[in-house]
């Protein structure tokens, strides 16, 4: 990078110092969109191997054949070649968006528009960051807000949202509705005589062999201790006590093959459905708790519907 036009020597030192120092990959175009500056975090930020486009050899030139690396580069490559064209375009737009690579990566990208005397417009300045790490850690943050981390299931607080979400929808467009609660049979004397890491694994495989009955629509989740609840859209109670009895066949199933031999492990389970007449998803959860309490008091291990 031979400097900035018009630099002195040690202005010139200080820039480049302070531009490969920088934590983003920088490009500077003038008002032709010659590159007046490039830095070395810039390949390496785009992953450019290409040893002919060093920061020397492309100084001064048009950027055209950096583009073209990087748009090789980009997913969306239509999207990306469209706003670089707007902000070469409109001298008094900025830009700041989030960039996905081919390769999984994702970049932050800043933009801004150079401007000098009079609003003479000079040039544009481009950052590129890669923020994959940043995002991942996002990603995995905002799962942990609605997952329960001993089954990996929606927790409590994701599955209330989802229900009320769906609530919202059926009352638009009177749509069915069913919810199932299912509760663990005995399983406090299964953690007292085996311990809390057998119980753990009960909670485990039961909640793989219910995922495995489940449409990709269906919610399951754990909502306490060795409760758990599905919300079945655009399901009838009918269907919804269909679905019962394949999660408690499939539970059986489980149970047979569990690694934890010797141990018995049954879930009762409640079935009701939402009505136009419920003034919000606990009116219809309320019911689905009556039935799954009748099972319990019919001696576990069944299925009971609770009807509006």
């Amino acid at each position: 990078m031979e400097g900035f036009k018009g630099c002195n020597e040690f202005t010139d030192s200080l820039l480049l110092a302070i531009n490969e120092a920088s934590p983003d990959g920088i490009l500077v175009v003038d008002h032709l969109n010659e590159i007046i500056s490039v830095n070395s975090r810039f390949f390496s930020v785009w992953d450019i191997p290409n040893i002919e486009l060093t920061c020397e050899f492309i100084t001064e030139q048009s950027d055209t054949p950096i583009l073209e690396q990087v748009l090789s580069r980009v997913l969306d490559q239509e999207g990306f070649l469209l706003r670089v064209r707007q902000l070469y375009a409109n001298t008094d737009l900025d830009d700041h968006s989030e960039i996905e690579l081919k390769d999984g990566r994702i970049l932050e990208r800043y933009s801004t528009a150079l401007h000098g005397v009079n609003n003479v417009y000079l040039g544009r300045v481009w950052y590129f960051r890669d923020i994959s790490s940043q995002k991942r850690l996002e990603n995995e943050l905002r799962e942990l807000t609605k997952t329960d981390t001993l089954t990996g299931l929606a927790n409590r607080r994701h599955f209330f949202k989802r229900a009320n979400e769906e609530f919202q929808r059926i009352k638009r467009r009177y749509l069915p509705l069913s919810v199932i609660m299912l509760d663990m049979d005995n399983f406090k004397k299964i953690n007292d005589i085996w311990g809390h890491d057998a119980g753990d694994v009960v909670l485990k495989e039961a909640a793989l062999a219910w995922g495995k009955e489940l449409r990709c629509q269906d919610v399951l989740a754990r909502i306490g201790g060795e409760e758990f609840a599905i919300l079945l859209p655009d399901t009838p109670l009918e269907d919804a006590f269909i679905t019962a009895k394949r999660l408690e066949a499939g539970l059986l199933n489980q149970n047979k093959n569990s690694k934890l031999k010797g141990i018995r492990y049954t879930a009762s389970i409640g079935v009701a459905e939402f009505s136009v007449d419920d003034h919000d998803v606990y009116d219809c959860l309320r019911r689905a708790d009556i039935a799954l309490y009748k099972a319990k008091a019919a001696g576990r291990n069944r299925i009971e519907l609770q009807k509006v």
